[in-house]
């Protein structure tokens, strides 16, 4: 008698979670339906699609027959996320909340309520990503504890889940994953590796989901959505005036409500200027915000970066890497953005240093 597999798929309301909850369906999985709830509304002046977001998942659990959860982790999106975010923003940088999310909430205390409270042998998400496992080798893993030491004994895992670009390279997602632990990934199921979007969304209106066809795509910060941001963050961190100043030759161009709101590389909206001036430093000690008259200024281009202690989906550092302390692979900070050779030179603390074979412009701080 065969075992019927459970899978607990991660819910948002959106296209490409219903289909990949559809598809788990169709391949003869006990499907169970979990919508996170991660910010509370009452506490948003701005607009909150969350309920409409809770909504259109339960309406699809009803149309594929299957359970459905709610669950909250605002707490745990606050301390975990969002509060990170905000003392990342005071020392400057900018963090990608997104990947923060994934990491905390999504991947963490999602993938241990699925397994402890619901009872599932793996998670699934709608994420446009895909493993080195095929999906029945998913349900044959052990948890094995984390390393206490700086990196896992390389015998503790003898095969480690790798982490691949799905099908769909426009809509490839794997940024977003790329500091979820090797734990969490040889528990979760990517229904969407093969598939490209279109073709989700062709899917998606022959099940009768056409109210999500239709439906706009999120593309703002994890669970908080989309808004002005520097009214938003100014809800949260107190303003703190200061000038806008020309890396040029030092003169004043006009005044800003706060370092913390903007990010290397953006347009710099400075009153009473008529040319587009744009971010290339910051000083938060002094408050000031350097910016440059031209969107591609010397001054906005790196060919180095230092990280902190490197996050390896394997647990740790390739074999090459161990042997030579050196490694040539690929680098990218943005989603999406092209990447671009680099050589990795590994630190005594578990940093590295990444030497591009190119300059880039605006490398952000934080951006992990």
């Amino acid at each position: 008698m065969n075992v019927v597999r459970h899978v607990v798929c991660a819910m948002s309301g959106g296209v490409d979670s219903s289909v990949a909850a559809l598809l788990l369906k169709r391949r003869g999985y006990q499907v169970t339906g979990v919508f996170m709830r991660n910010w509370d509304s009452l506490d948003e002046r701005g607009v909150c699609n969350s309920e409409q977001d809770c909504e259109d998942a339960y309406k699809v659990c009803q149309m594929l027959d299957i359970p459905f959860h709610q669950v909250s982790y605002v707490k745990e999106y606050w301390h975990e996320v969002f509060s990170n975010l905000l003392k990342e923003y005071q020392k400057g940088r900018t963090p990608n909340p997104d990947i923060l999310c994934n990491k905390h909430i999504k991947f963490k205390h999602f993938l241990q309520y699925a397994i402890s409270n619901l009872g599932a042998d793996a998670i699934a998400t709608g994420h446009y990503a895909r493993t080195s496992q095929e999906d029945e080798d998913v349900f044959q893993q052990r948890h094995v504890a984390r390393p206490q030491t700086l990196f896992r004994d390389r015998f503790a895992i003898r095969n480690p889940v790798k982490l691949f670009q799905g099908a769909d390279l426009m809509k490839d997602q794997t940024f977003f994953l790329s500091q979820i632990s090797q734990d969490a990934l040889r528990k979760t199921l990517f229904p969407l590796a093969g598939l490209t979007k279109d073709f989700v969304k062709k899917m998606a209106a022959e099940a009768g989901f056409r109210h999500l066809v239709r439906k706009k795509e999120s593309m703002g910060i994890c669970f908080i959505g989309e808004r002005n941001f520097e009214k938003f963050i100014l809800e949260y961190l107190e303003p703190q005036p200061g000038n806008f100043v020309s890396i040029e030759d030092g003169k004043i161009m006009g005044t800003h409500k706060g370092w913390f709101t903007f990010t290397l590389g953006q347009r710099a909206r400075i009153g009473g200027q008529r040319d587009a001036w744009f971010v290339v430093d910051k000083d938060i000690t002094t408050g000031e915000v350097f910016v440059a008259p031209t969107t591609n200024h010397p001054a906005l281009f790196r060919d180095n970066l230092r990280t902190d202690r490197f996050h390896w989906i394997a647990e740790e550092p390739p074999v090459e890497l161990v042997r030579n302390m050196m490694m040539e692979c690929k680098f990218r900070f943005l989603h999406q953005m092209p990447l671009v050779p680099c050589t990795v030179t590994l630190n005594q603390d578990g940093s590295v240093w990444v030497t591009l074979a190119e300059p880039l412009r605006a490398l952000t701080p934080g951006q992990r």
